[in-house]
């Protein structure tokens, strides 16, 4: 089906390019399903699960940051630090209010 594009207006090329591309969407999802199913099918042919190979769920699997080693110590009680992460500690701001630098506080 060949379409003469030079004799059609705004409206009806607007049109066609948006059916163009409706089609298109089509097709991909057509050939993503496709590939797919070779994919569950090889994994099975191989003797192993979709969770074998590409884990479980779906989505970004957010890692747990556990603990990060402290940037800054307080000088007046060297108990308390501070990673450089997240609020500021109040013995942080009171320090820097104080005179001293960022610095200063570094382990």
């Amino acid at each position: 089906m060949a379409v003469d594009i030079k004799n059609l207006n705004h409206n009806q090329l607007n049109d066609l390019i948006s059916k163009a591309q409706v089609r298109q969407n089509e097709l991909r999802k057509e050939k993503v399903g496709k590939l797919r199913e070779k994919i569950h099918a090889l994994i099975k042919a191989e003797g192993y699960a979709f969770e074998d190979i590409f884990g479980h769920g779906r989505g970004k699997v957010r890692k747990s940051g556990g603990t990060v080693p402290p940037k800054y110590r307080n000088p007046a009680d060297p108990e308390q630090t501070w990673s450089g992460r997240g609020k500021r500690p109040r013995w942080f701001n009171d320090a820097l209010k104080a005179g001293k630098k960022e610095k200063d506080l570094a382990i």
